[in-house]
Protein backbone atom coordinates (compact mmCIF):
# COMPACT_ATOMS: atom_id res chain seq x y z
CA UNK A 1 0.00 0.00 0.00
CA UNK A 2 2.99 2.17 0.65
CA UNK A 3 4.50 1.85 -2.49
CA UNK A 4 1.29 2.61 -4.01
CA UNK A 5 0.56 5.92 -2.43
CA UNK A 6 4.43 6.94 -3.28
CA UNK A 7 4.12 6.35 -6.78
CA UNK A 8 0.42 8.17 -7.08
CA UNK A 9 1.38 11.53 -6.59
CA UNK A 10 3.78 11.89 -9.07
CA UNK A 11 2.05 10.16 -11.55
CA UNK A 12 -1.10 12.61 -10.89
CA UNK A 13 1.28 15.46 -11.21
CA UNK A 14 3.26 13.61 -14.50
CA UNK A 15 -0.27 13.26 -16.30
CA UNK A 16 -1.40 17.26 -15.42
CA UNK A 17 1.86 18.22 -16.74
CA UNK A 18 1.88 16.38 -20.16
CA UNK A 19 -1.41 17.62 -21.36
CA UNK A 20 0.29 20.64 -22.27
CA UNK A 21 3.08 18.76 -24.41
CA UNK A 22 0.60 16.62 -25.94
CA UNK A 23 -2.09 19.14 -27.33
CA UNK A 24 -2.18 19.53 -30.53
CA UNK A 25 -2.51 23.26 -32.41
CA UNK A 26 -5.41 23.63 -34.03
CA UNK A 27 -5.28 24.29 -37.97
CA UNK A 28 -6.24 27.90 -39.20
CA UNK A 29 -6.68 26.66 -43.05
CA UNK A 30 -8.58 23.01 -42.24
CA UNK A 31 -7.04 19.99 -42.98
CA UNK A 32 -5.66 20.01 -46.87
CA UNK A 33 -5.80 16.18 -47.55
CA UNK A 34 -9.59 16.15 -46.22
CA UNK A 35 -10.54 19.35 -48.03
CA UNK A 36 -9.44 17.71 -51.54
CA UNK A 37 -10.28 14.72 -50.70
CA UNK A 38 -14.31 16.55 -50.55
CA UNK A 39 -13.42 18.28 -53.40
CA UNK A 40 -12.56 15.02 -56.12
CA UNK A 41 -15.96 13.39 -54.02
CA UNK A 42 -13.22 10.63 -52.67
CA UNK A 43 -14.30 11.20 -49.46
CA UNK A 44 -17.42 8.65 -49.55
CA UNK A 45 -15.50 5.94 -50.86
CA UNK A 46 -13.33 6.65 -47.49
CA UNK A 47 -17.06 6.60 -45.65
CA UNK A 48 -18.15 3.38 -47.62
CA UNK A 49 -14.71 1.77 -46.92
CA UNK A 50 -15.17 2.40 -42.94
CA UNK A 51 -18.70 1.49 -42.98
CA UNK A 52 -18.16 -1.82 -44.63
CA UNK A 53 -15.21 -2.91 -42.02
CA UNK A 54 -17.97 -2.07 -38.98
CA UNK A 55 -20.54 -4.12 -41.18
CA UNK A 56 -18.56 -7.00 -41.11
CA UNK A 57 -17.35 -6.45 -37.33
CA UNK A 58 -20.65 -6.25 -36.44
CA UNK A 59 -22.10 -9.41 -38.91
CA UNK A 60 -19.09 -11.39 -37.22
CA UNK A 61 -20.20 -10.29 -33.93
CA UNK A 62 -23.77 -11.82 -34.28
CA UNK A 63 -22.49 -15.20 -36.31
CA UNK A 64 -20.26 -15.28 -32.89
CA UNK A 65 -22.65 -14.55 -30.37
CA UNK A 66 -24.84 -17.18 -32.01
CA UNK A 67 -22.39 -20.02 -31.61
CA UNK A 68 -21.59 -19.31 -28.45
CA UNK A 69 -25.15 -19.56 -27.31
CA UNK A 70 -25.24 -22.52 -29.49
CA UNK A 71 -22.65 -24.61 -27.58
CA UNK A 72 -23.87 -22.82 -24.13
CA UNK A 73 -26.96 -24.50 -24.98
CA UNK A 74 -25.73 -27.81 -25.99
CA UNK A 75 -23.60 -27.68 -22.17
CA UNK A 76 -26.46 -27.00 -20.18
CA UNK A 77 -28.60 -29.90 -21.78
CA UNK A 78 -25.29 -31.89 -21.20
CA UNK A 79 -25.07 -30.95 -18.04
CA UNK A 80 -28.88 -31.43 -17.21
CA UNK A 81 -28.66 -35.52 -18.67
CA UNK A 82 -25.70 -35.96 -16.94
CA UNK A 83 -27.18 -34.75 -13.60
CA UNK A 84 -30.47 -37.17 -14.28
CA UNK A 85 -28.21 -40.22 -14.75
CA UNK A 86 -26.68 -39.37 -11.36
Amino acid sequence: MQLFSSIRYPLAALLLFSQNLMAQQPVADGVEMADRMRADGKIWVVVAVIAAIFAGIIVYLVRLDRQIGKLEKEVKEKQKADSVRA
